[in-house]
């Protein structure tokens, strides 16, 4: 497939910002994730690779202060390769779960989201964070912490607020509080668990974004993930990889639909945006979506 523009995937729009649908997760960057046994990759390359995608199109980027190694972190890298920023670049993070230095987990109060904000607008080098995730942490409801965020909206440290790993019954309780503009969730052509909650965004005008889309059922971050016949032959068809068609399927789903497909290999950028170029036929989406078997 030819390099393209992330620009042809078309654009959806978070609060008061409009970005293209194909956007960039930096989750992978500082490499040394719980999950990933891979080493973490080169920094200059990292750089390279963040500023690279701007050039392509990228004007939507997801990251967290958690996502860090024993020798970088991803809002770091960020703020590197990119500052001062672009004016049409939005910058999405998440709070909730954090990371202590030695990279313990734990699960945020709701009076430990302030801190965890602040962080993140430190390490970023910005003055107000543009969108704000709640990742939920197993409790059962969200109000208080979706509470707590809404006061810093208020305050003017964020001006957009989503919601992860949630349900539908959260997605109410969240909208009931203040205005969400996205949703991120897992979901992928073999995990579709949230097909409700894609639903219930589509139905009020909310971008749902999916993390491990292209990963699959493994989270391999090449797409070596569940690999089918249908996935070859649909890939064959369009001279594209298994990874670019996991990501066009994934687009084709819903216009609210956002990928946010990260790496830290120039090659595997190139690829995943001129994925937003590739058009699905119904052919094909029907053989993607038959049952394994």
């Amino acid at each position: 497939m030819d390099r393209t523009s992330a620009a042809a995937a078309g654009t959806w729009r978070l609060g008061d910002r409009e970005v293209n649908r194909l956007g960039f997760g930096a989750m992978r960057l500082p490499g040394r994730m719980p999950w990933d046994r891979n080493p973490p990759g080169d920094r200059e390359q990292s750089i390279a690779v963040l500023r690279r995608a701007v050039e392509l199109g990228v004007n939507h980027i997801d990251t967290a202060a958690f996502y860090f190694s024993p020798l970088r972190s991803a809002n770091e890298l960020i703020n590197t390769a990119l500052a001062p920023y672009p004016d049409d670049l939005v910058i999405v993070t998440k709070v909730g779960p954090g990371r202590d230095p030695w990279g313990e987990w734990y699960s945020a109060r709701p009076d430990q989201l302030r801190g965890q904000v602040e962080e993140n607008l430190r390490q970023l080098g910005r003055d107000y964070l543009d969108v704000v995730n709640l990742r939920r942490m197993r409790q059962p409801s969200i109000a208080e912490h979706f509470g707590a965020l809404a006061e810093l909206r208020e305050a003017g440290l964020i001006r957009h607020l989503g919601i992860s790993e949630v349900t539908v019954e959260h997605l109410a309780e969240a909208t009931a509080i203040a205005p969400v503009v996205c949703v991120q969730n897992m979901y992928s052509l073999d995990e579709r668990e949230h097909d409700d909650v894609l639903r219930a965004c589509s139905e009020r005008g909310i971008a749902f974004v999916p993390y491990f889309a292209i990963a699959g059922e493994r989270h391999a971050a090449d797409g070596s993930g569940t690999q089918t016949d249908a996935l070859a032959q649909v890939a064959g068809r369009h001279e594209a990889t298994t990874a670019q068609v996991r990501l066009a399927w994934t687009l084709h789903q819903a216009p609210n639909v956002l990928a946010i497909p990260g790496t830290g290999d120039p090659k595997h950028l190139a690829e995943n945006v001129a994925a937003a170029a590739l058009r699905l036929s119904d052919e094909d989406l029907t053989l993607l979506d038959a049952p394994a078997g």
